[in-house]
């Protein structure tokens, strides 16, 4: 699939693609034997490359049922602000539209400044008035 000129597929990026987009993006050092099981257990992944090189990326993790996480949506700087990110998450929303069910929960960790992007896909912040504040842990 091909849209801006650039190439959209639904495989995992490499584990060295990977490990550097998210150092590119100053998330730091990942450990590439994480890296790897990690990427193999996710349950969707969406990749945009300009030609060969891995510009976007955005998967979908979770059990596959009843609880969804969006993780590591991230474009590389210089393609930012070029909707590149739009079409990542376009994808995932689309196979989240075709296995969740009602009773699904779908979480995910806005990067700050943010939200509004994916608010415009119906995420909500917390807290609000039904929901108390998303917490994490990071190791």
């Amino acid at each position: 699939m091909q849209k801006n000129n650039y190439i959209t597929s639904f495989q995992s990026p490499s584990v060295t693609e990977f490990v550097h987009l998210r150092t590119l993006i100053g998330w730091g050092a990942t450990d590439s034997d994480m890296a790897s099981i990690s990427l193999k257990n996710s349950l969707f992944h969406v990749v945009v490359r300009d030609e060969t090189r891995l510009i976007g990326m955005a998967r979908a993790v979770g059990d596959g049922a009843m609880y969804f996480y969006i993780q590591d949506v991230v474009v590389v700087p210089k393609y930012q602000q070029q909707g590149i990110g739009a079409i990542l998450m376009n994808h995932i929303e689309d196979y989240l539209q075709s296995i969740t069910k009602t009773g699904s929960t779908v979480g995910l960790l806005s990067a700050k400044g943010k939200e509004s992007f994916y608010a415009r896909y119906n995420y909500i912040e917390r807290p609000n008035d039904s929901l108390g504040k998303g917490m994490c842990k990071f190791i």
